[in-house]
């Protein structure tokens, strides 16, 4: 577990990505078909699921997009639908993922970065059942190019019982894509980190126009003051911080 969060609690992107893994309910993008998938762990069945799949290439440009409404029986999973591929794109591109209830509630999303390019697994020197080395690795450098990304960050904070919940509104108004954005709370600016925290979700990536709010919870004794800062950084997101102000609950 070790991936999951450090030696001193912190938690990690692997952290977050298997925390949306194991949602009960899942929409997620299938490597070995290029298909989309269903995953309903629920004793009970989904009827009139939406699916939305939208391809963008590197720049952010909406390049294809495709929707399904499928029926999701109780603890199955459904292949909702087939990419199809498109033409002329970069080999870096990405997949965002969508899936709505019959009401147009949102119930998962997902991110996803691609290549055009596979990765091409060597099974000729596989060692054993515990390793197969690469042949060829899918080409992800269009990830270098990012152009920076400038975020508008709103937060909050209050105590609940023994604990505090940050709010952290996040908004990318810049015309790319804001990748792996990441917040942390810290004691001080360029503080040591607030553990341990339950984020309900980090390293998010936005697209031009999106916002997200995120919530953070910790217990106050763990904090060690109340000069809090809410540190926002990224892959292509310069590093900023943000006092926080204690709002009491009433």
């Amino acid at each position: 577990i070790w991936n999951l969060y450090d030696y001193y609690l912190v938690p990690s992107g692997a952290y977050f990505g298997s925390k949306k893994a194991c949602e009960l309910l899942h929409v997620q993008y299938s490597h070995d078909d290029n298909s989309v998938a269903v995953v309903n762990g629920y004793d009970h069945a989904f009827p009139g699921v939406r699916v939305k799949a939208t391809i963008f290439d590197v720049n952010a440009k909406q390049k294809a997009s495709q929707d399904v409404t499928v029926d999701i029986p109780a603890d199955s999973s459904v292949r909702a639908l087939q990419l199809q591929s498109v033409d002329g794109i970069a080999p870096t591109y990405f997949l965002k993922l969508e899936m709505r209830d019959a009401s147009g509630k949102l119930v998962s999303d997902n991110f996803y970065w691609l290549s055009t390019k596979p990765d091409v697994l060597d099974w000729a020197k596989k060692f054993e059942e515990v390793y197969t080395p690469q042949s060829a690795y899918a080409d992800l450098t269009g990830l270098n190019t990012l152009p920076p990304a400038k975020l508008i960050v709103r937060s909050s904070m209050s105590h609940d019982g023994k604990g505090q919940v940050v709010h952290a509104f996040v908004e990318n108004p810049s015309t790319s894509l804001a990748f792996l954005v990441h917040l942390r709370i810290a004691k001080a600016k360029g503080g040591e980190d607030v553990v341990p925290i339950f984020w309900d979700d980090n390293y998010i990536s936005l697209l031009p126009g999106e916002k997200r709010e995120l919530a953070a919870r910790f217990e106050s004794v763990k904090a060690g003051g109340d000069n809090l800062v809410l540190t926002v950084d990224g892959w292509n997101v310069a590093p900023a911080s943000h006092a926080l102000a204690v709002k009491e609950k009433h």
